[in-house]
């Protein structure tokens, strides 16, 4: 039996606005194994932003248990919540957040820094990961000097380096053109293959279908979770090319 690396107990977040009590949601239970692709998809306000933020530590819940890698999350304080991102969640946004006025290795690195790791062990360890995403020809450009494909491999390389338990993905392809989004989804697919457990957060539902598992959220609970039978790789963009 597989690993079990993400586990909610009956999560719920209530927000307060005025007067108003806003359950975003909802005695939410679920379990995410390792190596598992898993794709969390929902309209705006259907809770899947907040279970993002739950997940990778951004935010604390209300109400319910949340154990990442088999250690309690749920009562931690801000500074072990930072902690445990940093060594346990490699984070991928929308908008890159790279830092402008440093290159693509010191960028990559800088998870490595607030871990301790030495420096010369940094370089070897940032190198080695820009390898991975083919990025090895540009160790010393700035984001300013790279197109959005390759600030994205950037920020996938910074998500990977500290080798975390789950990579979690929001909505990695909203800024980037259909061909370059083809290409980063292909770099997902061959990220898992290698054994990371990846949860990609997307309304895209074409984005969704690379990943084998989809959990859909509707208001602030879990409406369904399937295995996806119908599993989107690059090979099919071949065949739809040729």
């Amino acid at each position: 039996m597989k690993k079990e690396i993400i586990r909610f107990e009956n999560i719920s977040r209530f927000y307060t606005v005025g007067t108003e009590t806003v359950k975003a949601m909802v005695d939410v239970s679920v379990s995410i194994y390792e190596n598992e692709f898993v794709a969390l998809m929902g309209p705006s306000g259907s809770g899947k932003s907040t279970m993002m933020n739950i997940l990778g530590c951004l935010d604390t819940a209300t109400g319910g248990r949340y154990f990442l890698n088999g250690t309690d999350v749920s009562k931690m304080t801000d500074n072990e919540l930072a902690d445990i991102r940093n060594r346990e969640i490699g984070f991928i946004f929308q908008t890159f957040n790279l830092l402008p006025r440093s290159t693509a290795l010191e960028n990559v690195m800088l998870p490595l820094i607030y871990a301790g790791v030495p420096r010369h062990k940094r370089l070897e360890m940032g190198k080695e990961t820009l390898g991975q995403v083919q990025l090895s020809d540009r160790i010393a450009h700035k984001p300013n000097e790279l197109s959005g494909g390759q600030r994205q491999r950037v920020a996938i390389a910074r998500a990977l380096v500290n080798k975390p338990s789950i990579v979690l993905a929001d909505e990695p392809t909203g800024n980037l053109d259909s061909t370059t989004s083809i290409e980063i989804m292909g770099l997902l697919e061959e990220i898992h293959r290698k054994g990371n457990t990846i949860v990609v957060v997307t309304h895209e539902e074409d984005i969704a279908l690379h990943a084998h598992r989809i959990i859909r959220m509707m208001d602030g609970r879990i409406d369904s979770d399937k295995p996806n039978s119908t599993i989107k790789t690059m090979k099919d963009y071949s065949i739809a090319a040729s």
